[in-house]
Order: structure tokens, then sequence, then C-alpha cells
């Protein structure tokens, strides 16, 4: 149960492989999707709120040329009414409700996919911000679902969801947090604020070797595109 200092108990789902992975076998990489557990607390209140991750083998660096090949293309096929219209889309929308729910503005901080295609209009095009941050542009823009990145080795355990401490510090010695905001944490720490701001330590670096990508689900957002975000960053991630 929730404690005085505004804490949430821990996981209430087992992780593992998650149970409708259609994708095995991709050449992204070998490891299965693992369904990634939810405090009782949160999920009484969000019942459909969901956290899956894989882990691929991967490095930050320059993005290679069929990746940069496929943001022009996304960039060619873009348009300004499609920027217009996301946000009634079932996806984004579905986000945007969710922000609301949770108290953030989704017209003051936009959730990722409006982000990326406001981004996208104000540039003239998809421009490359390296390998990690184009497979996870690439994710979102074809999705809708925002994908995070960790550096696989920093991480303590399964991942999961659940609210904040009082005065927890993000990563452990990061900003203190309020209590009560819904973070990603692993079985140690919080390593980001949903939809808000991620540990700079547990993020991808130049000495990252294997990176865990991290997919959050709320109502209305159906499983398959969360799997679909998580193996089109995967398979970025290793394109060449």
């Amino acid at each position: 149960m929730s404690g005085p200092d505004g804490g949430d108990e821990t996981e209430t789902a087992r992780p593992g492989p998650a149970t409708d992975d259609s994708r095995a076998g991709t050449s992204a990489t070998d490891e299965e999707l693992v369904e990634g557990w939810v405090s009782a607390r949160l999920r009484e209140e969000f019942p459909r709120l969901r956290l899956r991750y894989l882990e691929v083998e991967a490095t930050e660096g320059r993005t290679g040329r069929s990746v940069r090949r496929r943001l022009r293309v996304m960039s060619d096929r873009f348009t300004g009414g499609k920027a217009v219209n996301m946000r009634l889309e079932p996806v984004p929308s579905a986000f945007r409700t969710f922000y609301r729910q949770v108290g953030i503005d989704p017209d003051q901080r936009r959730p990722a996919a409006e982000e990326v295609a406001v981004r996208r209009m104000q540039e003239g095009a998809y421009l490359s911000r390296g390998r990690v941050g184009d497979a996870l542009t690439i994710a979102v823009a074809e999705t809708g679902v925002p994908v995070l990145a960790f550096d696989a080795a920093a991480l303590t355990g399964p991942l999961g969801l659940r609210l904040s401490r009082r005065e927890e510090l993000l990563g452990e010695e990061g900003r203190s947090l309020t209590g009560g905001e819904i973070v990603v944490a692993d079985a140690r720490r919080a390593v980001a604020v949903l939809f808000v701001d991620q540990s700079a330590k547990t993020s991808v670096g130049r000495g990252t070797e294997r990176i865990a990508l991290a997919a959050v689900g709320v109502e209305g957002v159906p499983t398959i595109s969360i799997e679909e975000a998580l193996w089109t960053a995967a398979e970025a991630l290793v394109e060449r």
C-alpha cells in the first residue's frame, strides 16, 4: 500500500515475456518483449496502463545511411494536414486524454508524436540526431507511441511503473521528485518521470553497448502499436 510519504507499493505483475509477440525472429534482436510490472495502486486507477520493453545490442553514434534515407522518405511523405489532424488520430488522442488524467496539459507539453510532427514542420525535415535519437523519432512518427532508451547495463532488475516517493531523487542523484508522479523504475530507483524526463545516470551514452527500449501503453492504445514501436526502434538501431 501507499505509505505516508506518498510512495507506492512495488510490482503486482511478474515480469516476463509478452504473450502475444508476433515478431519473434526479427533481425533486430533475439530478445523477447518483456511485460513490465505495474504497481497495484496504478493498476487500480489505470487498468490499461502497461509497459513493455526489450534489449538490443547497439551503441550511440552516427546514423547509418539506410536510416538517413528512411528519414528523408518520411519527410517527403509528411504533410501539413497530417500535423494539424494528428491529435484526432486514435493513438495520439489516447495519449492526450491520459496526459489530462495525470495533470499534464497536452497543449503545453505536447505528446511525443505531436512534438515530432511540429519539429518536422519547423525544420522542414526529420533531421538526423544520432543513431538513438533517429530510431526513437522513426518509432513515434510511424506508430504514435513514444519509446524510451536506457543504458541496459545501468539498470537493476526488471522495469515497471509506480508512483514516486516524496523527495525521491530521479536516478538517485538527479532532481528531487514531489511524490505521486508516475515513474518508470527498475528494482532500485526511478529512472524516468513518465512523459517528462529521464535520469542522466541511466541514459544512453558513449560507453553504452546494450540498449533497453521501453514503451508505455494507455487506454485506447492497442498492444500491437506498443510492440510495433519497440520493434521499429530496435530495427532502426541496428540498420546501417
